[in-house]
């Protein structure tokens, strides 16, 4: 198993907060969203955040890329946290052993692997185990990608909203929640949520628009699959959607 991921408060925070959705090593899309979110935000004074919903990796060209991207700085005014999103997890197992090459090329990791340089075919036909698969790309994977996906939090709470990659089992308490679930959990539209004082902002599952139910509200509109990049703004109440 691997060790538990941080959960983070902000509480009584009143900055313009921007959710973005699954990026799926989108990176152009990810550069142009944060343009129209800059400038969105021009004319808001004081600190603004950013948060990413998990998903960073696989599918789309450029994982590396992604990550290199959000490594370095914020965009000036920013403040940004990333989450975890169950690609991320997949791969770190493979990488420490605990998941096999398989299990992650069936979620896109050929893309990945190849954004690092790596022939996924190549190491299929190594014959090693999934441990010293794992060691092999780990050699080539920076050392500071790793850090990032190991440090990387499962959650974001604040007075009014509770930020995840996937979603909150309904029958069960926010502190209860185990990251495979708040990483990896399929809910329908209609499922409701045990918190009616907050709303839960989360990716995870393309939806053709971002839209509300149940208090629940969904950024992921698959860039990988469409070119269509999200985020939500929330402040003072409202919310506005940002799109490529």
């Amino acid at each position: 198993m691997p060790p538990p991921r941080a959960r983070l408060t902000l509480g009584d925070d009143d900055r313009p907060i921007y959710a973005i959705g699954d990026v799926h090593g989108c990176l152009d899309a990810l550069r142009r969203l944060e343009a129209k979110i800059v400038a969105d935000a021009a004319t808001i004074e004081g600190r603004k955040l950013i948060v990413m919903l998990g998903d960073y990796v696989d599918r789309g060209p450029e994982s590396a890329g992604v990550i290199d991207h959000l490594l370095e700085e914020a965009p000036a005014g920013f403040d940004r946290i990333c989450l975890a999103g169950n690609h991320e997890q997949l791969m770190l197992d493979v990488l420490e052993g605990r998941a096999g090459l398989d299990r992650w090329r069936a979620l896109g990791s050929d893309a990945t692997l190849a954004s690092y340089g790596i022939d996924s075919e190549r190491l299929l036909h190594l014959g090693s185990s999934s441990a010293e698969v794992g060691a092999m790309i780990g050699e080539t994977v920076p050392a500071a990608h790793l850090a990032f996906l190991r440090d990387l939090p499962v959650l974001l709470s604040t007075r009014l909203h509770v930020f995840v990659h996937a979603g909150l089992r309904p029958d069960v308490t926010v502190a209860e929640q185990s990251d495979r679930s708040l990483m990896s959990l399929r809910l329908a539209p209609s499922d409701a949520t045990q918190l009616p004082d907050r709303y839960i902002v989360h990716g995870h599952t393309p939806v053709a628009r971002v839209a509300m139910e149940n208090r629940r509200i969904n950024v992921d509109t698959g860039a990988c699959f469409t070119g269509r990049l999200s985020a939500l703004r929330i402040w003072r109440g409202g919310g506005r959607v940002l799109s490529t």
